[in-house]
């Protein structure tokens, strides 16, 4: 069993409050779970509302499926979100 998993971090600067940042990350986390049919949640810094830390994980029984996966998933959230990242980080098990 290859389980992958990553972290992006995400700043989101023009977001004011933290009902605002629920919504837009509630709506993220779904299209992204329709998607991939991954987990993935926000794991980190709930409290501020311009920082966003999603976490993400898959299982597979191939390690580069698992990657192919994690990389699709951080990609897509790229592409569809204004917010900018800071940093991502990937780790195959």
């Amino acid at each position: 069993m290859i389980v992958g998993t990553a972290k992006i971090y995400l700043y989101a600067d023009w977001v004011h409050s933290l009902k605002e940042k629920r919504m837009i990350v509630k709506s993220l986390i779904a299209r992204v779970h329709n998607k991939y049919n991954v987990a993935i949640a926000e794991i980190e810094n709930q409290d501020y509302h311009k920082s966003v830390v999603l976490g993400i994980a898959c299982v597979s029984n191939d390690t580069r499926h698992a990657n192919s996966i994690i990389e699709n998933v951080l990609g897509f959230i790229e592409r569809n979100t204004d917010a900018l990242v800071e940093k991502r980080e990937i780790e195959i098990l």
